[in-house]
């Protein structure tokens, strides 16, 4: 069976109530689901394996008084079974497609510089790495051009 990439919505709670191992830092609560996808701004993307995540992306869409729309990607994460299998760069461009639908025209994702798989997944999607300075356990952060990538 084919892996299927979505996007949650309002109501697919029952989706993450089966979540393989290592794909979330923590177990996923009920109502910490419910209340991130009742919020509009709140967006998550999943890979499913014959009815189980095995991965998925995060993030959230804002505005600032001075700024245009953002999608700031908040976590990736996918199942050390699945890893190498192409699904986080899934994940995250089904999550660009709802930052542009939600008229974000850049993301942006920060990570360590020691997280050399988050990296090369950034680099692979065409993100545009910030000021890489600092001590090795600094933060490197990756820009997105949502309207023309």
């Amino acid at each position: 069976m084919a892996i299927e990439i979505r996007m949650l919505r309002a109501g697919d709670e029952a989706t993450l109530a089966r979540v393989a191992d290592e794909v979330f830092d923590n177990p996923v609560d009920p109502d910490l689901t419910r209340q991130f996808l009742a919020d509009p701004r709140h967006h998550i993307a999943v890979a499913i394996d014959d009815g189980l995540v095995v991965g998925f992306a995060s993030g959230l869409d804002y505005v600032h008084p001075d700024k245009p729309a953002e999608l700031w990607i908040n976590e990736v994460g996918v199942a050390p079974s699945h890893q190498r299998q192409g699904l986080g760069r899934r994940v995250m461009k089904a999550l660009f497609a709802e930052g542009r639908a939600k008229g974000c025209g850049t993301a942006w994702v920060l990570t360590d510089r020691s997280n050399t798989a988050a990296r090369a997944l950034y680099i692979a999607l065409d993100g545009d790495e910030g000021v890489d300075e600092g001590p090795a356990d600094a933060i490197v952060g990756y820009d997105f051009d949502l309207e023309n990538g």
